[in-house]
């Protein structure tokens, strides 16, 4: 497992480790992500929220978890950017090979509150729709090293 400080120009993913739909569309991520631009970290994890602190981000809004995924670029780097919601899933649509970055832009030429509308709403009902687990899935042995 990397630090947070290793991770280079890897882009940090904090996902809910408690939902379903958040740990399938990690699997879904790692399957695709064959230039391993891509490090993970559940959202429950104490050095998510510190480094998340920092930036005057809390991870959980609600007892329900974390209402988005986040993504961080240039970790610790003087370019650091948190992205949240649509532009976070359109930025790991667009680190992905082929067709997914054509998708990214395509997402993209939505304007922003209307991608952040139809997020929030999956959000919203993704618990009832695809269930909470009780505990946050253990990677395997080959993909431990993409999780911190």
């Amino acid at each position: 497992m990397e630090s947070f400080e290793e991770l280079g120009s890897h882009l940090l993913v904090v996902y809910d480790g408690h939902c379903v739909l958040c740990n399938r569309s990690v699997r879904w991520l790692l399957a695709r992500d064959r230039r391993d631009r891509l490090r993970f970290a559940p959202s429950t994890s104490p050095k998510v929220a510190e480094l998340l602190a920092r930036q005057g981000t809390v991870v959980a809004d609600s007892a329900s978890g974390p209402a988005s995924i986040l993504v961080i670029r240039d970790l610790n780097g003087p370019a650091e950017r948190l992205l949240v919601r649509s532009d976070a899933a359109v930025a790991l649509l667009a680190e992905l090979p082929r067709p997914w970055p054509t998708v990214a832009v395509a997402l993209g030429l939505f304007p922003r509150p209307l991608r952040d509308l139809g997020y929030r709403l999956v959000a919203r009902w993704r618990y009832r729709i695809w269930g909470r687990l009780e505990n946050c899935p253990i990677p395997t042995a080959e993909e431990r090293s993409r999780f911190l």
